[in-house]
């Protein structure tokens, strides 16, 4: 395996414990663990931000599947830097095994209940109201025409 393959191939799991002195200008000390870490909280933060913006879309609360992905990837993220790296951590191992999974899960239901091939969360069908509600509506716009 060359090593363009990952920044890290080649490296083991010592060498991903190590600073990475490129990025010694933060006066943090970054390693290749924490950069997952990084990258995996990000990724499970930002999720809600797609969920805002997908409900904003739709005018309702929608969770779209890119939730699922990215509560998916994250928690694998995250489990893997509390998991490897040499904090080990397990608060972390176990504060991030159960969001795991539910994410899986959710995931494996959206997929089972709307197809594997769906469009966006916000793409649903009307909703089709009763016929008492449409006889009301149209009686208050008939109303408010008359005024």
């Amino acid at each position: 395996m060359n090593g363009s393959a990952a920044p890290f191939a080649g490296y083991g799991i010592a060498r991903m414990n190590q600073e990475l002195l490129w990025l010694s200008w933060t006066g943090l000390h970054v390693t290749w663990w924490k950069l997952i870490g990084y990258t995996g909280a990000l990724m499970f933060g930002a999720r809600w931000l797609v969920q805002f913006i997908a409900s904003k879309r739709a005018g309702k609360p929608v969770i779209p599947r890119l939730f699922w992905y990215m509560s998916l990837v994250g928690s694998f993220m995250t489990l893997a830097y509390f998991s490897f790296s040499a904090k080990q951590d397990s608060v972390g191992v176990l504060q991030n095994l159960f969001p795991t999974f539910t994410a899986a899960y959710s995931l494996y239901l959206d997929i089972r209940h709307r197809g594997w091939r769906r469009e966006r969360a916000w793409d649903v069908p009307p909703v089709v109201e009763a016929p008492e509600a449409q006889a009301i509506a149209t009686a208050e716009a008939e109303a408010l025409s008359k005024r």
